[in-house]
């Protein structure tokens, strides 16, 4: 274990290359089981007495295994890329109206998805996920409880959430969506008509901007009946750490922009929640034409 930490830390001090990234997915099965940083300990609890390097699982063969798991990852990455945008040729690329990005079928595709609450904080909401009926969508649910805990620092709780896994590439790197050729956000969705945040979060170039997100309202009806949704990436609505920015600027469609996607409840009532989704997508629609729909102030 401790030559392992010795490898990945001196890995990241020579060049400022990526050699860090790959030594740990390599060493990640063995270090599946293991911390190699200090984890948040809320106060009053009591510090794990196992040392980290006696979860270690110190296996060649699951390393080997890794390594061509990864090779093979790399191989069809690279033969996307050649084939042209996100595996497509490039005519069809450019003539692409819709896109789904995730659709719940199986519990394979929830396995992409995260729930939370306050609970982190020390709250009392509870969320729940799981598949439909007849595995048709995925099915949110719990209850939103805004009792604020007891620990003299939280001012505010009531909230749960849903969030998109981070895409992965090879050897543990970051992967981007390429949205640049659509212009709405297009869901199928069934709620009990609480309104919802649909948030996108960004991979910031600096430190202090990765509490940035771009949001925006989602109103469900309620009733029996499927709904689809339109938004359009011009609404969306730079904020961070809860407030909204005073500097707006339209969300960047490029790849070097997105990495997930959530939705948050938190509109302050007591009682149960559910929501079902059915497909998340993309949409390109030509009528509309709206590029930005917040007023922009230049800096001076």
């Amino acid at each position: 274990m401790a030559l392992a930490v010795i490898l990945l830390n001196g890995a990241s001090f020579h060049g400022g290359c990526c050699r860090h990234r790959v030594l740990l997915s390599l060493l990640g099965p063995l270090l599946s089981n293991s911390k190699l940083y200090s984890s948040y300990r809320r106060p009053g609890a009591e510090p794990e007495k196992k040392l980290s390097w006696q979860n270690a699982d110190f296996s060649f063969k699951k390393a080997i295994d890794n390594l061509k798991t990864q090779l093979s990852l790399l191989k069809k990455e690279t033969q996307d890329y050649l084939q042209g945008p996100g595996g497509h040729p490039l005519s069809q690329h450019l003539l692409e109206q819709t896109r789904v990005l995730w659709q719940f079928r199986s519990q394979e595709d929830l396995n992409k998805w995260v729930i939370s609450s306050d609970v982190e904080i020390g709250g009392k909401s509870k969320v729940y996920i799981k598949l439909g009926r007849n595995n048709q969508g995925a099915l949110l649910y719990g209850t939103l409880n805004t009792e604020v805990p007891r620990d003299g620092e939280t001012k505010y709780s009531g909230y749960c959430s849903m969030r998109s896994r981070p895409a992965v590439g090879s050897f543990n790197r970051k992967k981007y969506y390429d949205w640049s050729n659509f212009n709405c956000l297009y869901l199928r969705v069934r709620g009990d008509g609480r309104p919802w945040m649909v948030n996108i979060y960004t991979d910031p170039y600096f430190s202090h901007q990765k509490d940035d997100l771009y949001s925006y309202f989602m109103f469900t009806r309620g009733g029996p009946y499927w709904e689809e949704i339109k938004i359009p990436f011009s609404k969306f609505f730079l904020s961070s750490r809860g407030r909204v920015q005073d500097s707006q600027h339209p969300v960047w469609l490029d790849k070097a922009s997105f990495l997930t996607l959530g939705f948050t409840i938190g509109d302050k009532v007591n009682g149960p929640f559910q929501l079902e989704i059915d497909f998340i997508g993309l949409l390109k629609d030509r009528a509309h034409r709206e590029e930005f729909a917040y007023e922009t102030y230049d800096k001076n």
